[in-house]
């Protein structure tokens, strides 16, 4: 099975998402419930398009060897260095054949068995956080729950779901504040000051991801409240309108914190040859949401597998063409 194949297959069963050959924004634009961005819906469309503005550096006088993507992470090592990305409450946005619970049962094993690890969602309802840690617990702990900016009793409630599932690390996406679902929502949820953050980051046994950091001083702020990572994010444009790409603001980012946490990075990276150009600007592993959710929908575990193992054979292939042996190997002169 291919991609496209997996695509045609979403398609019977998607009502939210047009499956898309290349998922560039374009198509779902604003349309929200669905996969489109805030406001004008231009963020998801610059997301992409500024992977596509970066350039390849090929030199194939090199040693003549298989490049090796194999990515270690806080104990645990990876075929590639990508995750898929947390989604949440797809019924609404993507259709009703599968609901949070149902995803989140296909996505994290499918994940483990291809070599990678998952993300999972949060939402309104407690049974969401409940069965994906459930799942992650019964994959031997690989997978990263992603928790809300909720208030602190809350969290702590999430929190212990998470120790339970043995799950190698945690996240909170802190861009959430800006879901209209979030607003006025009780629990309450929301921003959150730095000492508010470290409160929370100290309660963890796990190392802690902040996801939704997009300028130089916001990674500045998590490096210091504790995190142990964190991911250039602007929630793929769903929660502020008008900002820039990722791949515009992830140098400086990786700059300031001169490799005192883990940087990774999402939104609009498509194709193994987007994952290089992301590594080659600093990041140590990318996330990558919205095809993952055509997998599954449309193949399962076996649409996982596929689409990882497209995105791992690229990757792969970029790097033997630019003379890269290795992850490490990957660097701005690459990149043009």
């Amino acid at each position: 099975m291919t991609y496209d194949e997996v695509l045609e297959q979403s398609k019977k069963v998607m009502k939210g998402c047009h499956c898309c050959p290349v998922c560039n924004g374009r198509a779902c634009s604003n349309h929200m419930p669905g996969p489109g961005a805030k406001g004008t819906g231009t963020v998801a469309v610059r997301n992409y398009d500024a992977w596509q503005d970066v350039r390849i550096q090929m030199d194939t006088l090199c040693a003549n060897q298989p490049a090796d993507t194999t990515f270690h992470l806080f104990g645990q090592t990876f075929q590639y260095p990508i995750f898929a990305g947390p989604v949440g409450h797809v019924n609404l946005h993507y259709g009703d054949v599968l609901d949070d619970v149902k995803y989140n049962d296909i996505l994290v094993p499918g994940c483990k068995t291809a070599g990678i690890a998952a993300f999972t969602g949060d939402g309104m309802q407690d049974l969401t956080m409940e069965t994906a840690c459930r799942t992650i617990q019964a994959c031997g702990g690989i997978g990263v729950p992603t928790i809300k900016p909720w208030d602190l009793a809350t969290y702590q409630k999430k929190l212990d779901l998470v120790k339970d599932s043995g799950a190698f690390a945690v996240a909170m996406d802190v861009d959430a504040a800006g879901l209209p679902f979030l607003k006025n929502h009780i629990p309450p949820a929301g921003r959150k000051t730095e000492a508010e953050l470290k409160e929370m980051i100290d309660l963890s046994p796990v190392p802690f991801i902040v996801k939704g950091i997009m300028t130089v001083k916001g990674a500045k702020k998590a490096m210091q409240a504790g995190a142990a990572a964190i991911v250039v994010s602007n929630h793929g444009g769903r929660v502020l309108d008008g900002v820039p790409a990722t791949a515009e603001v992830l140098p400086q980012i990786v700059s300031a914190v001169d490799h005192k946490v883990k940087v990774f990075v999402d939104g609009g990276i498509r194709s193994g040859v987007d994952v290089f150009k992301a590594l080659a600007l600093g990041a140590d592993a990318v996330l990558i949401a919205r095809p993952y959710v055509n997998a599954v929908y449309g193949a399962q575990e076996e649409g996982i597998k596929v689409l990882t193992e497209k995105l791992g054979a690229e990757l792969k292939d970029t790097m033997e063409m630019c003379g890269a042996e290795d992850l490490a190997a990957i660097d701005r002169t690459m990149i043009h």
